[in-house]
């Protein structure tokens, strides 16, 4: 049995196959295109509420248009004198009127200008009315899914910054909720993944970095997110070039309870390499005005200003 003991791995591999772009997008998703699987891996619901309102509207308004174009399709099969007032001069305005009366059996408007005669056109104007109350229905669960589904909308800075920490340096970034609802007892955990040689072979480490603070109460205000440098640091002693040389990328995780959905959230983030800047420190964000209230620039989260850093450093 092997003594060595198992390498800390938040889920992304060792492996190195390739220098990465980044792991984590600034959207908060990982950064992996996923090819293959079968049609029956894809859970329609969770397609539905996770994708962008443009495409989920798209879908939706082209579903609508598409049953009315099938349903209209078959009353003009059946012929439009089973379509009372349906009747038309030439056949463009006979299908425009096939697809109105599916539309108005489709949502139940039936305005009664145009009514169905006969078993099998009242036959399918059933089906159709069946089929517009399902939908309806689904697209109306969907709708509540995608506006009731707890997310976080937190604001990171755009860059890290190398500020001066005591006697030292330390390494920070800054957040900020940008939405009005409490977030509460929030989180937060900073992986420091690099590329590195081991017996001959380039692997991925990763190593949780140790925080000033890691965890806060309340979140009205921004709060800095501070790794001191000290000597047991894997960034001490580092310059620029250093952390360039091992591809550094900081992960970062953030979670927090919802106070208005009473549920937990979670935001992610990463800043790499070359998103960090020596020798700065973040301008205030909030002051208080002349009622005695704080007043928070949510825009200026990403404000900061070049200090000098130690000598030495």
């Amino acid at each position: 049995m092997s003594d060595q003991k198992p390498t800390f791995d938040p889920g992304l591999t060792q492996q190195y196959t390739g220098a990465l772009s980044r792991t984590i997008n600034d959207n908060g998703q990982f950064n992996v295109h996923r090819r293959g699987g079968k049609l029956r891996d894809i859970h329609p619901y969770l397609f539905l509420i996770s994708i962008p309102v443009p495409l989920f509207v798209a879908i939706v308004v082209g579903t609508f248009v598409i049953v009315n174009l099938f349903f209209a399709s078959v009353y003009l099969l059946i012929g439009l004198d089973h379509l009372k007032g349906a009747e038309a001069s030439n056949l463009e305005s006979e299908f425009l009127n096939a697809f109105f009366f599916s539309a108005h059996t489709l949502t139940t408007v039936g305005y009664g200008n145009i009514y169905p005669i006969g078993a099998a056109t009242n036959s399918i104007s059933a089906i159709e009315a069946l089929t517009g109350l399902m939908l309806f229905a689904i697209v109306t669960g969907l709708v509540y899914g995608r506006f009731s589904r707890p997310s976080a909308r937190v604001g990171f800075s755009d860059r890290m910054l190398v500020a001066p920490y005591g006697d030292g340096l330390s390494l920070q970034f800054r957040i900020v909720n940008r939405r009005s609802n409490n977030l509460l007892e929030l989180n937060a955990r900073v992986t420091l993944m690099t590329v590195e040689s081991v017996e001959g072979r380039l692997r991925r480490k990763f190593v949780l970095l140790d925080l000033e603070r890691d965890q806060i109460v309340f979140f009205p205000l921004t709060w800095t997110i501070v790794h001191p440098i000290r000597p047991e640091s894997p960034l001490y002693n580092k310059t620029a070039a250093d952390i360039a040389e091992m591809q550094a990328e900081f992960l970062v995780f953030v979670k927090a309870f919802d106070e208005t959905f009473g549920q937990t959230v979670y935001s992610r983030r990463s800043y790499l390499y070359n998103e960090i800047v020596w020798g700065a420190r973040f301008t205030p964000a909030f002051e208080i005005d002349k009622t005695g209230d704080l007043r928070l620039e949510m825009d200026t989260v990403s404000s900061f200003e070049t200090v000098a850093l130690p000598p030495g450093q």
